[in-house]
C-alpha cells in the first residue's frame, strides 16, 4: 500500500482562489441562480475585439462577405454549441472534463486544453492590446508600459474567480450597454448618409457584393471564435441543479449564456463594420479598425466636444476591456492547470497559472504579434473547429444517435484509457488535412474553405472512427460499484453523498471520485490526477467486482 498523504499549498485549500479549477463543481459550491450565471456569462462578451475583428473583415473582405460570414458563425456556433453547454450545465464539469469524456481520453484532452489555452492567451493579448492603446492615446504614455498596465489590473479581479467575477459582470453591465447604445443612436441620428456610407464601402478588396472566396475567408477567420463556447462552460458549470421547477430558466439560461454569447458578438461585429467603413475616408483604412478610434469618432458626432468624446471613449473601452480579459485571464487559469497537472503532475494553484497567462499575453503585446491578426486566427481556426466539431459530434452522433459512446460524461483518470482515437483521432486528421488546405496545398480554389473542410472532417470521422473501434476506447473501468455498496451499507450518507479521500483527507461528492487500488481507498479525481507513482495500476490489473468488495 502506497503512502497516504498529500498536502495542498494555501492557494489549492482555498475553494475561493481555486474555483476547483480541475473538479466538478459540487453542489455545496454552486450558490448562484441561473440569472446570475447567465449575467456572469453574457458579461464577459463586450469585447473590443468584435469591433475590431467586424472592421478588419470590412476592410479586407467587404461588407456583404463580412455580414454574411457574421451570420454564419452565429448559425454554426448553435448549432455545435447548444449541446456542448446543455451537457456542461447538466454535469458541472469544465470545458477540458467534458472534452476527456467525449472521444479523447485523459491524455488526449491535454492537445486540447493546450488549444484553449492558446486562445486565450490570443484573446486576452488582441483585447489587452486594444486597452492599452486606448491608455496610450489618452494619457500619452509609451505603449508599452500601457500594455503592461492592462494585463497587471486584470489580475485582482480574477483572483477570487467565480465569486467576484459574477459581481463584477453584473454590476458594469447596464453602465456598458447605455454607452455602447448612445454612441449607435447617435452617428444614425446624426448622420443620415452614414447608412448608405456602410452599404456602399468597398474597402481594400474593391468589392461591395458577394464574393465566395471573399466570405469563405472571412467565415474562416471568424471560426476561431466557435471555441468561446470554453469560455462560457466555465460559468456554466456553476449553474444550480436542472429541476422540474427551474427547468424553463435553467435551459433558457444555458442557451443565452452558451452559445448565446455569438449573439451579442455578432451584433459588435456589425457595428465595427459600420463604424470602420464610415470612418475609413477620414482617417483611413488602418485606424478605421481601431476601437478607440471608432467610439472616439462615434461620441464626437454626439456630443462634439473632442475632450469629452476621447474621455467617454476610453472609459467604454477600458470598461469592456476589463470585463473581457477578465473571462480570458479566468479560462486561461483553468486551461493551464488542466494541462500541467496531467503532463507534470504539478498544481501550485490556479492563481500561479493565472499570473503566468499574464506575463505571456502582456509578452505578445509587447513584441507586436498582435499586428498579425487576420493571419493568426485564420491560421488557429483549423484546429480550434476540428475539436469543437469532433466533440460535438461524440455529443450528438455518437451519444445520442448511434449509442456507442457512454450516455454519462466521465472525466476521472482512473476511469478512462489515456488516449480515445474516436475524438483525438479525428481532430487530428482534420487539422492536418485542414493546416494542408490552408497552405494550399490542394490547390487555391480549396485554400479559403480549410476551415470548413475542417469542421466537416472532425464531424465525418468521429462516429466513423468510434464504429470502426466499436466504442473499445470510452471506458477504461468503473469503481462505482464500490460507493453504491458503500451507500448500501450505510457507510456513505444517502443525503450528503460524499466520501474521504485516502490522500489528501478532504470529503468530496462521490461524483468526484473513484476507488484507488494503489493507495486502497477512495481518491479524489484531483489527487488521483497528480498522482505519479501508480503508473495506472487501475486500469492493468484491478477488476470492479474486487472494488466491490471492499467496503465489506
Amino acid at each position: 500500500m502506497a503512502n497516504r498523504e498529500r498536502k495542498y499549498s494555501r492557494l489549492v485549500e482555498n475553494p475561493v482562489l481555486e474555483d476547483y479549477s480541475l473538479r466538478y463543481a459540487p453542489k455545496s459550491f454552486r450558490k448562484w441562480s441561473p440569472w446570475m450565471v447567465f449575467l456572469a456569462g453574457i458579461g464577459s462578451n463586450v469585447a473590443m475585439a468584435s469591433y475590431a475583428i467586424g472592421g478588419t473583415l470590412t476592410v479586407s473582405f467587404g461588407v456583404v462577405n463580412t455580414l454574411l460570414a457574421s451570420l454564419c458563425l452565429a448559425v454554426l456556433v448553435f448549432i455545435t454549441g447548444t449541446p456542448i453547454a446543455y451537457e456542461i450545465g447538466k454535469n458541472n464539469i469544465d470545458m477540458d472534463l467534458l472534452t476527456r469524456g467525449a472521444g479523447f481520453g485523459y491524455l488526449g484532452s491535454t492537445l486540447t486544453s493546450l488549444i484553449y489555452a492558446s486562445f486565450t492567451i490570443i484573446y486576452f493579448a488582441l483585447e489587452g492590446a486594444i486597452m492599452g492603446q486606448a491608455i496610450t492615446s489618452f494619457f500619452h504614455i509609451p505603449l508599452w508600459l500601457s500594455y503592461l498596465v492592462s494585463s497587471i489590473v486584470i489580475i485582482p479581479l480574477v483572483l477570487y474567480g467565480m465569486t467576484a467575477l459574477s459581481k463584477f459582470q453584473a454590476w458594469t453591465q447596464p453602465i456598458w450597454l447605455i454607452l455602447i447604445t448612445v454612441a449607435i443612436v447617435g452617428v444614425i441620428s446624426q448622420d443620415k448618409s452614414a447608412m448608405a456610407t456602410w452599404m456602399t464601402f468597398t474597402g481594400s478588396s474593391n468589392t461591395s457584393s458577394f464574393s465566395p472566396a471573399l466570405f469563405a475567408a472571412a467565415t474562416g477567420v471568424l471560426l476561431s471564435l466557435l471555441a468561446q463556447i470554453g469560455e462560457q462552460a466555465d460559468f456554466l458549470r456553476f449553474m444550480p441543479d436542472k429541476t422540474e421547477k427551474n427547468r424553463k430558466i435553467w435551459m433558457a439560461a444555458v442557451i443565452a449564456a452558451g452559445p448565446g454569447w455569438v449573439i451579442l458578438a455578432g451584433i459588435q461585429q456589425v457595428i465595427g463594420s459600420f463604424f470602420a467603413a464610415n470612418i475609413a475616408p477620414s482617417v483611413g483604412l488602418q485606424r478605421a479598425t481601431d476601437p478607440a478610434t471608432q467610439f472616439d469618432s462615434a461620441f464626437q458626432t454626439v456630443f462634439g466636444n473632442p475632450l469629452v468624446s476621447l474621455s467617454i471613449a476610453t472609459f467604454l473601452v477600458l470598461l469592456s476591456q476589463l470585463k473581457i480579459n477578465a473571462t480570458n485571464a479566468y479560462s486561461g487559469s483553468l486551461s493551464w492547470s488542466n494541462f500541467f497537472s496531467r503532463t507534470l503532475h504539478f498544481h501550485p494553484g490556479r492563481v500561479v497559472w493565472l499570473i503566468f497567462q499574464v506575463i505571456i499575453s502582456a509578452l505578445i503585446m509587447i513584441m507586436g504579434m498582435i499586428n498579425a491578426l487576420n493571419t493568426i486566427l485564420g491560421f488557429y481556426s483549423n484546429v480550434a473547429v476540428a475539436w469543437i466539431g469532433a466533440v460535438f459530434a461524440d455529443i450528438t452522433i455518437n451519444k445520442k444517435l448511434l449509442k456507442i459512446s457512454p450516455p454519462y460524461i466521465e472525466f476521472k483518470r482512473a476511469h478512462l484509457y489515456n488516449f480515445n482515437p474516436v475524438g483525438f483521432g479525428s481532430m487530428i486528421i482534420a487539422s492536418i488535412l485542414s493546416i494542408a488546405t490552408y497552405f494550399g496545398v490542394f490547390g487555391s480554389v480549396l485554400q479559403p474553405y480549410s476551415a470548413f473542410i475542417s469542421l466537416f472532417l472532425a464531424i465525418i470521422l468521429s462516429p466513423v472512427i468510434a464504429l470502426l473501434t466499436h466504442g473499445k476506447y470510452y471506458i477504461a473501468r468503473d469503481s462505482s460499484g464500490y460507493f453504491e455498496s458503500k451507500k448500501q451499507t450505510g457507510i456513505i450518507s444517502q443525503e450528503d453523498q460524499t466520501d474521504t479521500c485516502v490522500m489528501c483527507g478532504h470529503e468530496y461528492e462521490v461524483k468526484d471520485m473513484a476507488y484507488c487500488p494503489f493507495h486502497e481507498g477512495p481518491i479524489c479525481s484531483l489527487c488521483c490526477s497528480l498522482e505519479s507513482a501508480c503508473h495506472d495500476t487501475c486500469k492493468t490489473s484491478h477488476s470492479v467486482g474486487t472494488e466491490a468488495s471492499q467496503t465489506s
